[in-house]
């Protein structure tokens, strides 16, 4: 079973791996709650590490490696999780080949590549440890002479460095070993990674930092940019599903959301016709994740009223029926997700998505200012939302129309998102109401799915002959959410006149604080 193990830590360059530069942390006792330093002596790692042949994980900053020596010894697989942060997930040590469940976590990266050895790294290693007065360790100071030896037959490579990773320290002590190194004449290290340094001119090609984006920027320059980050969160946020990381999947999902309704938003900016295929697959991903994330809001909405009840009137068994239907829902759930991201049409979204990227099928308009060109799709998005919402007054099926106006709110919402870097404080409202009306709307959508639920829970309560009033008390209290959130935004919902607008903001209501 995998250990997953969070590493906040900083390599540092040094003209020697001596244990001169490490006096200057010797001398920490009594500094940022350091109550004495400990030596562990001398230590040889051997590690082989493991890519594609076009470095595929190291160009996102993801190193897998097989390791000998040292208390950690095995096989690990480090995954970014933020500046001088990264998830380190540890299997044990095995004769084979890349473990199964590694190869599974980095698929969004190498896809139908395979992974092979790449490089061989050597290093002897002395190490220090920063101990409280419990004499728990709070950081790990190690000194490192690194041998390298790529698998291309290039000569080897040898350096000093330093590294030093917290362990149940905080920031103020990292900052304290920190002024300490770079005091006795350590430097931070222009690689993050052994790896990095070790492939030198095998590395990918690093992009050009784009340029900040702003209204002045071209059309085209903005909304390929916000596809771009969508596109890698979906990426970054797979193996995260996969582990089973609290939100990953709803962070996943709306990813696939953002992206999606970014290419229809800006269709005359990005050629609509070229991109409907792909919208059409992103559609499928999203709803592929949806089934899980709507199982979890849903079971958390349910707890969340039935511990709102008072003990007197829980009658029967209730808690115990509802923890059983969703644990064997979001198990389903679970599965319908992973066949998904398991399958060649997950894999070949994500090549499409690169293919878009890398040569997208942008119209003239593309290359206009986005100040100017981008205003008018997103004022479009929240004119229609405003339709909706009127809309919804008449209609026969109010629960419906409210949901359609909830997904309105969310095109209205990623629209201006989009454009925030050439709108500023115009989208940033659009956003600001249209997030907080689909909020208000989405609750009320989950009120009819959780009704419909509590109906047939109650029907199975009744035929197994338990009492079904707790189900009756919570089906009142998700209808009355319902007429509630109706309420509020009933003003809203008006025969919309361009010479005034809705306004999308709603009044306070009793009840929705």
């Amino acid at each position: 079973m995998a250990t997953v193990v969070r590493e906040i830590e900083r390599k540092y360059d040094v003209p020697s791996a001596g244990m001169a530069t490490l006096d200057a942390v010797k001398a920490m006792t009594g500094t940022a709650g350091v109550a004495c330093v400990s030596e562990q002596g001398e230590s040889l790692l051997d590690a082989v590490y493991y890519d594609t042949a076009d470095m595929r994980l190291i160009g996102a900053g993801i190193t897998l490696r097989r390791r000998t020596g040292g208390e950690d010894q095995g096989w690990h697989l480090k995954l970014p999780a933020g500046p001088d942060t990264r998830d380190e997930i540890q299997l044990p040590l095995d004769e084979g080949a890349v473990p199964a469940e590694f190869a599974t976590l980095v698929r969004a990266y190498t896809r139908d590549a395979a992974l092979a050895p790449v490089v061989r790294i050597q290093t002897i290693r002395r190490e220090l440890r920063l101990l409280d007065p419990a004499s728990r360790t709070l950081a790990e100071i190690a000194a490192d002479h690194v041998s390298a030896e790529r698998a291309d037959g290039s000569d080897p490579t040898s350096w000093d460095e330093i590294e030093a990773e917290l362990v149940t320290g905080g920031p103020r002590l990292l900052k304290a070993i920190d002024s300490r190194l770079r005091e006795a004449g350590a430097r931070r290290a222009a690689a993050a990674t052994k790896l990095q340094r070790s492939l030198g001119d095998r590395l990918p090609a690093v992009a050009a930092r784009a340029p900040s984006l702003t209204a002045r920027s071209t059309a085209g320059e903005v909304v390929v940019a916000y596809v771009r980050d969508q596109a890698a969160a979906i990426s970054r946020n797979d193996p995260l599903v996969r582990r089973d990381e609290a939100d990953a999947v709803h962070h996943m999902r709306v990813a696939c959301r953002r992206a999606r309704s970014a290419l229809q938003a800006f269709g005359s900016i990005i050629d609509r016709q070229a991109t409907r295929p792909l919208c059409e697959e992103l559609k499928w991903l999203a709803a592929a994740l949806g089934q899980a994330r709507d199982t979890e809001v849903l079971r958390d909405r349910l707890i969340g009223e039935l511990s709102a009840i008072p003990p007197a009137l829980v009658v029967g068994p209730v808690e115990a029926h509802i923890t059983a239907y969703f644990t064997a829902e979001l198990a389903t759930a679970r599965d319908t997700a992973l066949r998904a991201l398991d399958g060649q049409r997950y894999l070949q979204l994500l090549n499409d998505l690169d293919a878009l990227l890398a040569d997208p099928p942008v119209t003239s308009l593309a290359k206009r200012k986005a100040g100017k060109t981008l205003a008018r799709p997103v004022a479009r998005a929240r004119r229609r939302l405003e339709c909706a919402l009127a809309a919804a007054a008449g209609a026969d099926d109010r629960d419906a129309a409210i949901h359609e106006a909830r997904k309105a709110a969310k095109r209205a919402r990623y629209a201006a998102e989009a454009a925030l870097p050439a709108l500023g404080g115009t989208a940033r409202r659009q956003v600001a109401r249209s997030e907080e009306l689909q909020e208000l709307l989405g609750d009320h959508h989950d009120s009819v799915v959780a009704r419909t639920l509590l109906l047939d829970l109650a029907a199975k309560a009744r035929t197994a002959g338990h009492d079904t009033f707790s189900y009756g008390l919570m089906y009142q209290n998700q209808t009355a959410r319902a007429a509630e959130i109706e309420q509020a935004i009933a003003p809203l919902r008006r025969p919309r006149d361009r010479h005034h607008p809705v306004d999308m903001r709603f009044p306070e209501s009793p009840g929705l604080g």
